[in-house]
């Protein structure tokens, strides 16, 4: 990958600007595990018939409407349960339990709780529809994450990892309008900043360059766990702020908004719990069903995404100076550089402005270091980029 290739990637993200039963089960599994980097030997005759019968399922078409069924709950209409739960098991629940039986995660057993309890009346409506919606996102997103995976595995297929990719983008469609969204509160430009990541990816297969591909995907992953930050914890229109802000005025409605900042934050919450497990704890008891809306602190749920992400941008450097001199280097430095960017706008409120961009001029230095192996011209900048989040991390206490 030429030198002016990483630069416009990297210059591409920079623009971016109920019951205890139930509750246990919707807030149970919250961490979940990259997919381990195996192969399985399956039976192909069902491995066909199985593939054969999830493409004939238009997910977005299907979530689109089990989410207008469950819209009427917000209008105070009667909702029909029964026929979201069909529509949910007839054809969405083996994609779930597929990325369930991956990740170690319950999103399967979550939803059905949900389901069911809106219906007798056990969970609010209008909460049992956030379970579902924000869940089902995070499924699309991990299968969009897992679609790559498999476009990776079989990179010398170069016709199967074209299916691979157009099927990431399709999952990735249904999820869009959660990236516009943030987009118009936080005046960003992630949907481009995503777009362009898709653009390196489809040039990388052209060209059969797999480290290409696997930079244009850590733009489009991070890109979407910046909007999933937005949308739980950043301020100030993140749902912690938004669950405060109703605790004072409806409670009812609090415990709605934090149903949904609790799903939104699963998404992330995997990244976190790997690298700074006392702030994900933190922010998941915030998020809990079963913790008092009164008693969520905004300030204090963002200070904790802030050193979690900070933490784990530093943690990515050390492994790409541990793995310097191959393509593992140049992925996990543009991590640290995607992760910095997920917090860019808490850096620039701590440390200023000036601070933050110096912060992203290294970044890239970092990252032309390694793509040229240079390690003498790399190890001086990572130590001030190391220095610079730790400070970070201090001022969000």
């Amino acid at each position: 990958m030429k030198k002016r290739e990483l630069k416009r990637i990297f210059a591409k993200f920079l623009m971016v600007g109920a019951s205890v039963t139930l509750l246990t089960a919707c807030n149970s599994g919250g961490e979940t595990k990259e997919p381990a980097e195996t192969t399985e030997e399956t039976a192909p005759a069902e491995d066909a018939a199985d593939d054969e019968a999830t493409e004939e399922v238009n997910y977005a078409q299907v979530f689109e409407e089990a989410k207008t069924e469950l819209d009427k709950a917000k209008e105070g209409k009667e909702v029909d349960f029964d026929k979201v739960t069909d529509l949910y098991t007839n054809n969405l629940q083996s994609l779930v339990q597929e990325r369930d039986a991956e990740l170690e995660s319950k999103h399967d057993e979550q939803i059905i709780a949900a389901l069911q309890a809106g219906k007798d009346g056990s969970m609010d409506k209008v909460v049992a529809k956030q379970v579902f919606d924000k869940l089902m996102q995070k499924v699309f997103y991990t299968t969009m994450k897992h679609e790559f995976t498999e476009a990776a595995d079989n990179w010398a297929d170069k016709e199967a990892v074209k299916a691979e990719v157009e099927e990431a983008k399709e999952f990735y469609a249904i999820i869009q309008s959660t990236v516009e969204k943030r987009d118009a509160a936080y005046e960003t430009t992630m949907v481009d900043a995503i777009a362009g990541g898709f653009d390196e990816i489809d040039k990388a297969v052209e060209a059969d360059d797999l480290l290409a591909f696997q930079l244009g995907k850590q733009v489009v992953d991070k890109t979407l766990i910046k909007t999933f930050y937005f949308a739980a914890g950043a301020i100030p229109n993140g749902y912690a702020t938004k669950v405060a802000t109703e605790a004072v005025k409806d409670e009812q409605m609090a415990k709605v908004v934090q149903a949904e900042g609790w799903a939104f934050y699963q998404s992330v919450s995997k990244y976190l719990a790997n690298h700074a497990p006392e702030e994900a704890a933190f922010i998941e008891k915030q998020f809990d069903l079963q913790t008092d809306v009164k008693t969520v602190d905004a300030a204090q749920v963002n200070k904790a995404f802030v050193r979690g992400f900070a933490q784990t941008a530093i943690d990515e450097y050390k492994e790409s100076m541990e793995a310097w001199g191959e393509d593992k280097s140049v992925i996990t430095a543009l991590e640290g550089a995607l992760f910095i960017d997920v917090i860019g706008q808490d850096i620039q409120t701590l440390l200023g402005e000036e601070a933050y961009t110096q912060l992203t001029e290294q970044a890239q230095q970092y990252l032309e270091a390694s793509k040229a192996k240079d390690k003498a011209a790399g190890e001086p900048v990572l130590k001030e980029l190391e220095a610079t989040l730790q400070s970070v991390i201090e001022k969000a206490k």
